[in-house]
């Protein structure tokens, strides 16, 4: 049940999160809409094909695209309320990202993958939604911006999904753990300005 409604609420701040991007790029409300769904559900079909769900499930249930509709639409009306988008962007993100690697990693675990194609489809899962987002409105992906921490965040919280997962947690203190780690260790890296080594310059 906890693994439903956190991937629900995934869904939910990912599409927000697409809406707000679509609002600063000036779309209109159609655009938005698409901008949104497609960041709300793209992870998890990524998963659902890499798992061997067909149809995925957000094309079964009505009520994921439904939920990502009902993201868009409130950010369409009230985006005013956000005094910074590019802010409200990024922490909403921060938050897909973290619900996305935890459920999808442990979704993977129920399926009895291995551990290390669970972490794997974790991160897809997490950074897929994103990606599509990022292009739909021609920006650069933040999976692959240099100043940005986002792909080790998703790997981090998705392994400890794993790790709790085979030690014998239970499934609610599995997903709240890695859902806070992944997305509180985005944030911080964020605030922070950490980032990976990049290769030196040749002279």
């Amino acid at each position: 049940m906890l693994l439903t409604i956190l991937n629900v609420a995934g869904i939910a701040v990912f599409a927000a999160s697409g809406a707000l991007l679509g609002v600063r790029r000036r779309l209109d409300l159609f655009g938005i809409w698409v901008v949104a769904v497609l960041t709300g559900v793209g992870g998890g079909v990524m998963r659902d094909v890499f798992l061997g769900v067909n149809p995925p499930t957000a094309l079964q249930d009505w009520r994921l695209i439904g939920m990502a509709s009902l993201s868009a639409i409130a950010i369409f009306f009230f985006h005013p309320q956000f005094s910074a988008l590019r802010r409200s962007v990024l922490i909403l993100d921060a938050l897909g990202m973290g619900l996305f690697a935890s459920t999808g990693a442990l979704t993977a675990v129920h399926h009895h993958t291995s551990g290390f194609a669970a972490v794997l489809i974790g991160i897809t899962t997490a950074v897929g939604g994103g990606v599509l987002r990022d292009v739909l409105v021609n920006e650069v992906p933040l999976l692959v911006q240099q100043r940005d921490l986002y792909a080790v965040p998703a790997m981090t919280g998705a392994t400890v999904v794993v790790l709790l997962q085979h030690g014998g947690a239970a499934d609610g203190l599995t997903l709240i753990v890695g859902t806070l780690l992944a997305s509180g260790l985005r944030l911080v890296a964020v605030r922070q300005r950490w980032r990976l080594p990049m290769a030196a310059d040749r002279d």
